[in-house]
């Protein structure tokens, strides 16, 4: 079980939760796992921090890169990775950890070959601001609208997918930032794979590091040109990875 935890300027943070996440896993995790700590060009002490939390835990490995971008951590940890699953969470913890099993469970039993986090099922409890929410809703419409998904919730930091499947699905996606998880799943979807959903607890990060306009537009683009694709019947993977 790899969770990779991607990561840029989170030197007041990232000590202190990496320990929580160590923590719940060696007492709640009954897999064996590894933190992959995933550094994209950070220029504060982040660096440092995560080489010395790999010599500390013998299941945390560090990780650095000289690019930024969520989706570039990603991909480059997911696909140099040797586990069986391989999943991700925001380094902030915005979401609760006892969700993290019942998100990995059905991959490892085959129920599914995604999973994914979702702020916006009935069950779920989300604390953040109006703004955010409105705009977080107003873009998974547009997502549902456009594309006629059955997944609730495309941006959530709190994703896991069977590492075969990771393999050949993660080389289709062509966004290196935010908008790689939105390209992640609508690949997903196109190629019928099972996507399990599991509500979850989620408090917004005040100090998030996602700089609002650019990643806007950006999403936006992604969209149209996700659209153009599919209409030109891109996007396809074998037919042994469809259900």
């Amino acid at each position: 079980m790899e969770v990779v935890l991607p990561v840029y300027n989170e030197e007041q943070s990232l000590e202190a939760n990496v320990e929580l996440l160590v923590g719940y896993l060696e007492d709640e995790l009954p897999f064996a796992w590894r933190v992959t700590i995933a550094d994209n060009a950070s220029v504060d002490a982040t660096p440092f921090l995560a080489s010395t939390l790999a010599a500390r835990h013998p299941r945390v490995h560090s990780l650095r890169l000289e690019r930024k971008g969520r989706g570039f951590a990603l991909r480059s940890a997911w696909l140099a990775s040797d586990a069986e699953v391989v999943s991700y969470m925001d380094v902030d913890l915005s979401t609760n950890l006892e969700s993290f099993l019942p998100l990995v469970a059905p991959l490892v039993s085959g129920h599914s070959e995604v999973a994914i986090g979702t702020r916006l099922a009935r069950q779920a409890h989300v604390r953040r601001r109006l703004g955010r929410e409105v705009l977080s809703r107003g873009y998974n419409l547009l997502v549902h609208t456009g594309f006629r998904v059955g997944f609730s919730d495309a941006q959530c930091g709190f994703k896991a997918l069977r590492a075969d499947v990771a393999r050949r699905l993660v080389p289709l996606v062509q966004d290196d930032g935010w908008f790689f998880d939105t390209e992640l799943l609508l690949l997903a979807e196109r190629n019928r794979l099972r996507i399990h959903e599991v509500p979850v607890d989620w408090i917004e990060d005040l100090d998030s590091r996602v700089e609002l306009l650019p990643t806007i537009a950006g999403d936006l683009a992604g969209l149209w040109r996700m659209r153009r694709e599919f209409w030109r019947g891109a996007g396809r993977l074998e037919p042994a990875l469809a259900r």
